[in-house]
């Protein structure tokens, strides 16, 4: 969901996590959003997390590096979501 007020996790939609990006979908700039959101939600360095499908797409895949899923789950988890 691009052009939000701020970005954040918004719950879960199919199984998967939801997120607002407050930022346009142009010139990559919501997918840029998107990681460095995820990058900084799981403490991981801007080499970790890659962007692998859907650049216009709504549903992205996208490569976590140096983190387990049961830290993922659990973060996710804990986080706010609105």
């Amino acid at each position: 969901m691009p052009r939000a007020k701020k970005t954040r996790l918004m719950g879960f939609h199919g199984g998967y996590p939801k997120v607002a990006l407050a930022a346009p979908p142009v010139e990559g700039r919501a997918n840029q959003e998107l990681v460095d959101f995820l990058r900084e939600l799981l403490t991981l360095p801007s080499r970790s997390v890659e962007m692998l499908r859907g650049d216009t797409s709504r549903r992205k895949s996208v490569l976590l590096r140096g983190v387990t899923l049961e830290k993922i789950a659990q973060v996710i988890e804990n986080a706010p979501v609105s």
